[in-house]
């Protein structure tokens, strides 16, 4: 296998792989933007957070803060944590609105139980899986993360991971791991027939079993398109908050002026 087809995590550390260079993409390249945001507001959407009511949500693996850009966009406050000096460097030149945490998930959270109503985590958790040092192992450091998560969300809050299994055997390891910690939950699959837009996220519940989000089969309305329009529109009106009123111009393209 070429270098270029390898994971990320096979080829560093995620302190050291996640460097300047790597961590300016996060903030420059519009397809990695696009990308993380359609994975947040998925996330979040699989989070079913009670409607028009600000939450305080935990984001894990935050980077530059791309997913917690979304979750401000929705009404929500948020801390992030990540392992990266320079992503969460790049987070605080775009003065995101978060509060921002440098640490390793794989040695725990370190915030007081029943902190956070819930918790996204976007590309972050298969990292775990990997031992890049001698005493590193996964199941042990998975279990550790796991069970100062679940201590540290109110009971019934929902966490929600987007993660890219390397293999069956990687998933049943977090699966396990995340049951062992006390959660119940389990694997939602977007799009299980496409091999490029396959997406898996993990939903789990703390301290209280709960029915899994249903699948997403089809793809979302293509953005800016007027069914985007109308659908981001209505989500607002939910929260309560003022949105114009939908008319037959709205989404319409305008002609271009000579």
């Amino acid at each position: 296998m070429s270098s270029s087809c390898r994971r990320p995590e096979h080829m560093a550390p995620p302190e050291v792989f996640y460097n300047e260079a790597e961590a300016k993409k996060y903030s420059q390249n519009s397809r990695m933007i696009e990308i993380q945001s359609q994975m947040s507001e998925r996330a979040l959407e699989l989070l079913s957070l009670p409607e028009g009511h600000p939450c305080f949500l935990l984001d894990v693996g935050c980077g530059s803060g791309l997913s917690g850009d979304h979750l401000t966009e929705e009404g929500h406050c948020w801390v992030g944590i990540d392992i990266s000096t320079a992503m969460l460097d790049v987070a605080l030149d775009r003065e995101v609105e978060g509060d921002l945490v440098l640490g390793d998930m794989g040695q725990g959270m370190p915030f007081r139980p029943g902190t956070f109503d819930g918790c996204i985590s976007i590309s972050a958790l298969q990292w775990l899986c990997n031992a890049d040092k001698k005493t590193h192992s996964p199941p042990k450091r998975l279990y550790t993360f796991f069970s100062t998560l679940y201590s540290s969300l109110t009971r019934g809050a929902r966490a929600v991971f987007q993660i890219y299994p390397e293999n069956s055997e990687q998933l049943e390891l977090i699966t396990a791991q995340a049951m062992k910690a006390g959660f119940t939950g389990g694997m939602v699959v977007d799009y299980p027939n496409s091999t490029k837009a396959k997406k898996f996220f993990l939903c789990l519940f703390a301290g209280v079993s709960g029915v899994l989000p249903k699948v997403n089969m089809k793809g979302k309305s293509v953005k800016k398109t007027r069914d985007w329009i109308l659908e981001k529109k209505e989500r607002r009106r939910r929260q309560g908050r003022e949105v114009r009123a939908d008319t037959k111009y709205t989404g319409r393209q305008r002609k271009p002026r000579f």
